[in-house]
């Protein structure tokens, strides 16, 4: 009895020590799990995502924009090389670490984001700095301006002002040169008006126009990298239709203002210059298919046309395709881009003339010839003459308008809106100016007689069309959204036609429209024009769907972009050495 006693207690005893050994070990095992769930496994710690401004992934890739603009029917982009990627941290816990009971709970917060432990930092006070920074809300949380990027190099900056008919803009880029395509981090944009074209008689006066633009290019860009941060300045249509004389005079005088008082370094040859048209419509589709992602994607995809209307021309560039052995004729029309290894064949054309200034003055020229013509208006009246106009909404008016007509006279002309809104006859005075009747040479044509390849067989549906600067402005204020057809945009110029009891009952909700269309009288002209030049013009369908905007992913969109793409390669400029006094 008593051994049978004595052989059941160590029985017990037995059981009890196999259950505390098996409780050890689970302890052991969940202390383990949790070391793990908070580092990750030893020796294979991730380092930090490194992102961008907007949010996107630098990759480690050491890549300049190997690019430049050899001259208007080609442009090339290629790539660089890669770096090694930097050595991986490892966990600076080991398995006997005695600081295991302090990461069984895990820091919560229901804010998405770094959360700041002080175990984390203790452990690893690398990672959790780098950590910090990057990941809250998506992006750093420092001022990285200027800043070297993650393959070693500074960030490339570039000056770029674009000297327009109406006005003058600088667009400084911040680039991260490490990623191909190179990453635009950051823009900073100014804008004064007059532009260069009114300084004919004080050229002088003109070059320090541009101190407003310069000013704040040197408010953004660090000290150091100034006298590496190349410098340009491209005019458009407004000094084109000045006069070559007139014209080399005023961009003289900007160059020299440039080179005596700012240490930015002028692009070579072309950096201050009047830019052709060709190369404006061309450097804006770089600009919005760069942005979109269309193109320096690593592999060819569908590309976006873009429509820009500007004061003095409006430009038109896209990609066609074309079935079996069709293909574009050759001309000035055509040209030929690399980007990101990808070979484009784009259709482009500048039509002089028809921006949205130029074309204003056409209408009222066309208008007032009528009058003469019909020999109610004396072409040689030195006062100003009264005359009905079909493209003012009613109780709208223009006083002294200079008109030129064919004969080449001047005369003032005070405009009235015409009492009963007749948008027919609006349409009918810009088709006229528009010319599709004359002789198209190279079917098939848009308008003018300017070859065009159709837009309906030859560009696709799915395709995006985007239309911007004038389009946007006079559209955006009205309450139109970024999408719209042709046909809701014939539909807002009627309605803008109207006159003042159409928009109480249009735009009653919305008392800054309505303070915009009483305060230009234009906008029925305008707006009529525009539809008419999509339509009319560049014959795309009513149905056709149109995007509209100023900005794509917080960047503006425009020519600027694309023309400071290709000066990222160093060709064509170089640092300005300081002079020791």
């Amino acid at each position: 009895m008593r051994i049978a006693t004595a052989r059941n207690y160590r029985f017990i005893i037995a059981a009890f020590a196999v259950i505390m050994v098996i409780l050890l070990v689970g302890s052991s095992s969940k202390k383990a799990s949790v070391s793990k769930a908070k580092f990750g496994t030893p020796g294979n710690l991730k380092p930090p995502v490194q992102q961008n401004f907007d949010g996107s992934v630098v990759n480690n890739v050491d890549s300049g924009l190997d690019a430049q603009q050899d001259n208007v029917g080609s442009t090339s982009f290629g790539d660089d090389s890669k770096v090694a990627p930097p050595p991986v941290p490892q966990s600076p816990l080991d398995d006997d670490d005695e600081e295991y009971d302090e990461f069984k709970t895990l820091p919560v917060d229901d804010k998405p984001g770094f959360i700041d432990d002080g175990s984390t930092a203790k452990g690893n006070p690398a990672v959790n700095q780098a950590v910090k920074n990057t990941q809250s809300g998506g992006n750093s949380l420092k001022d990285t301006t200027g800043q070297a990027s993650s393959c070693g190099k500074d960030h490339q900056f570039v000056v770029m002002i674009d000297a327009g008919s109406s006005g003058s803009r600088v667009h400084v880029y911040e680039f991260d040169v490490c990623s191909q395509p190179p990453t635009l981090v950051r823009e900073t944009f100014e804008k004064v008006q007059p532009g260069l074209s009114k300084y004919e008689d004080n050229p002088t006066a003109g070059a320090k126009s541009l101190d407003v633009l310069l000013e704040k290019a040197l408010e953004v860009i660090p000290e150091k990298s100034m006298r590496c941060s190349p410098v340009a300045v491209k005019a458009t249509a407004g000094l084109r239709k000045l006069g070559e004389e007139s014209a080399h005079k005023i961009l003289s005088a900007v160059r020299a203002h440039l080179e005596d008082n700012y240490p930015f370094p002028i692009v070579e040859d072309e950096g201050v210059s009047i830019m052709s048209g060709e190369q404006e419509g061309v450097y804006a589709w770089i600009t919005t298919n760069y942005l979109l992602g269309n193109i320096g994607a690593g592999s060819k995809i569908p590309t976006s046309a873009i429509f820009d209307l500007g004061g003095g021309s409006t430009q038109i560039v896209f990609e066609p395709s074309f079935e079996g052995n069709e293909k574009m004729v050759d001309g000035e029309h055509k040209h030929e881009l690399t980007f990101g290894e990808q070979k484009y064949t784009l259709y482009q054309f500048s039509h002089l003339g028809y921006g949205l200034n130029e074309a204003r003055k056409q209408i009222n020229s066309r208008l007032v010839q009528k009058y003469v013509d019909a020999g109610r208006v004396d072409p040689h009246s030195r006062e100003p003459i009264t005359l009905q106009h079909a493209c003012l909404a009613p109780n709208e008016n223009l006083i002294a308008e200079e008109v030129t007509l064919k004969s080449g006279d001047v005369i003032l002309v005070n405009f009235e809106g015409v009492a009963t809104a007749n948008p027919k006859n609006c349409k009918n005075l810009i088709k006229g100016i528009l010319n599709k009747g004359k002789q198209c040479t190279q079917k098939p044509c848009s308008f003018n007689g300017v070859h065009q390849p159709s837009l309906v067989h030859t560009f696709k549906e799915t395709n995006d069309m985007y239309a911007f600067s004038y389009f946007f402005d006079k559209t955006n204020p009205l309450n139109m959204p970024e999408a719209f057809t042709v046909q809701e945009l014939i539909d807002l110029a009627a309605t803008v036609c109207g006159g003042e009891e159409v928009w109480a009952k249009e735009f009653s909700d919305s008392p800054e429209a309505m303070r915009i269309l009483k305060k230009e009288p234009t906008l029925c002209m305008d707006l009529t024009y525009e539809a008419s030049l999509l339509h009319d013009g560049y014959d795309i369908p009513l149905t056709r769907e149109i995007k509209t905007t100023e900005r794509i992913d917080n960047k503006e969109i425009g020519w600027c972009l694309g023309a400071s793409l290709p000066l990222l390669d160093g060709s064509n400029w170089k640092c300005k050495v300081k002079e020791i006094e």
